[in-house]
């Protein structure tokens, strides 16, 4: 590629970029140097799981690879013990130092799932957060003002509303900034909801005498509901280490027009194939049921293989069109008598509290031998090999007295 198709490449699917003319200059004079840039990403190791709202920005992170770069993966194993509110009304609660160790190990497993390995740093924050005395902080800080902060769109609502905001919050974007620095990155990218942090990171450089990041910011995706960001918080995500088969079915409940969105960011699908589907479905050319299943067939392989795939999509398809049980269903032993119906759900393992079965059971999402019960105070007189089934993918088989 030229320089220009590089940079249409690099900043495809973008949301704001800070600045192409910036980046093309770095590019120039990376290569004159015979090296690549170095591209900072950021993860706090709140979650021990990556999903697909996370491969949005390791996609990008791979396209950088591809074309010479290095990654830089940082993990905030010491940002992630402050707590950062990241766009949300209430400060995310800072960790334990073993729930980040814990976390911070699952994501290194996971992300060279997408990543190349050999053009793959990996660094953690503590590295230099962790050396810093006070004075060291009261220097940084003096490098921001307030009325920065309150520019940030999550901390001047919760100021207008008189929420409270604490000064560790304050610190949060800073360390963020500093990261950078210590980094020397040559471009940031995170979501849209990091904007501000990742432009303080290119204010801190400047002041610290270092040529300023580039600044990439990328869409969040919306999870299963279609309404809220991807989060494991909110039981709306795709984890990219999930079975075949759950991966699958969570994929064929995706509302139909948010699929594109998936194909596009997830796949990688050129916008134009992307359009010209679409316009195929829309035409009646294409039945969505069967450009959803070509979406959940094509993330199962490229996470787990083509062959589960393939399996996964056809029981789906024995199951839900053709009426089947699954082959593997997890039995469940019970006691003789009869037993509460919210009790054997989460006994059978179908949920996770009387609460989340007395949801299902209201929503008309669970049966017994295909009869639909909806009366959540049901006693039941489990029989062997009984079959009750939770929602569209959970199963459980009753065995009797062992």
């Amino acid at each position: 590629m030229n320089m220009e198709e590089q940079l249409d490449f690099l900043l495809a699917r973008s949301v704001d970029f800070v600045s192409r003319e910036e980046l093309k200059k770095k590019l120039e004079k990376a290569a004159a140097e015979g090296r690549g840039l170095r591209i900072k990403y950021g993860a706090d190791p709140s979650a021990p799981d990556i999903h697909l709202g996370h491969v949005v920005g390791l996609n990008k992170l791979r396209e950088f690879q591809d074309a010479g770069h290095t990654v830089v993966f940082l993990i905030g194993d010491f940002t992630g013990m402050i707590g950062d509110p990241s766009g949300r009304s209430q400060t995310r609660k800072p960790l334990t130092r073993e729930q980040v160790e814990v976390n911070a190990q699952s994501y290194k497993e996971q992300v060279f799932k997408i990543l190349d390995p050999a053009r793959t740093e990996v660094r953690f924050n503590s590295e230099w957060c962790g050396r810093m005395g006070f004075e060291d902080v009261i220097r940084l800080s003096a490098h921001v003002t307030v009325a920065q902060m309150l520019a940030r769109d999550d901390f001047s609502k919760r100021y207008a509303a008189n929420q409270p905001i604490s000064l560790v919050e304050f610190l949060y974007p800073l360390v963020q900034a500093y990261d950078s620095v210590m980094l020397e990155a040559d471009v940031e990218l995170g979501g849209t909801d990091q904007l501000f942090n990742l432009l303080l990171g290119r204010e801190l450089q400047k002041v610290m005498g270092q040529e300023p990041q580039c600044v990439m910011t990328l869409p969040l995706i919306e999870g299963l509901d279609g309404v809220h960001k991807m989060s494991k918080s909110l039981n709306n995500y795709v984890g990219v280490n999930e079975p075949a088969r759950e991966m699958y079915g969570k994929l064929m409940s995706v509302p139909d027009d948010l699929m594109w969105k998936y194909f596009e960011y997830i796949l990688c699908w050129p916008r134009d194939q992307v359009r010209d589907t679409h316009a195929k479905v829309a035409s009646g050319a294409l039945h969505p049921r069967d450009v959803k299943d070509r979406l959940g067939r094509e993330v199962v392989a490229r996470f787990i293989g083509e062959d589960e795939a393939t399996a996964a999509s056809e029981e789906f398809t024995r199951i839900f069109a053709q009426k089947e049980l699954p082959d593997e269903i997890p039995e469940v032993a019970v006691p003789f008598g009869e037993i509460g119906l919210l009790t054997l759900m989460v006994k059978a393992g179908l949920a996770k509290s009387n609460g989340e079965a007395r949801r299902l059971v209201q929503q008309g999402a669970v049966r017994i031998n295909e009869a639909k019960i909806d009366d959540e105070r049901a006693q039941i007189v489990p029989e062997e090999g009984m079959i009750i089934r939770s929602g569209k993918r959970g199963f459980a088989k009753l065995i009797i007295g062992k």
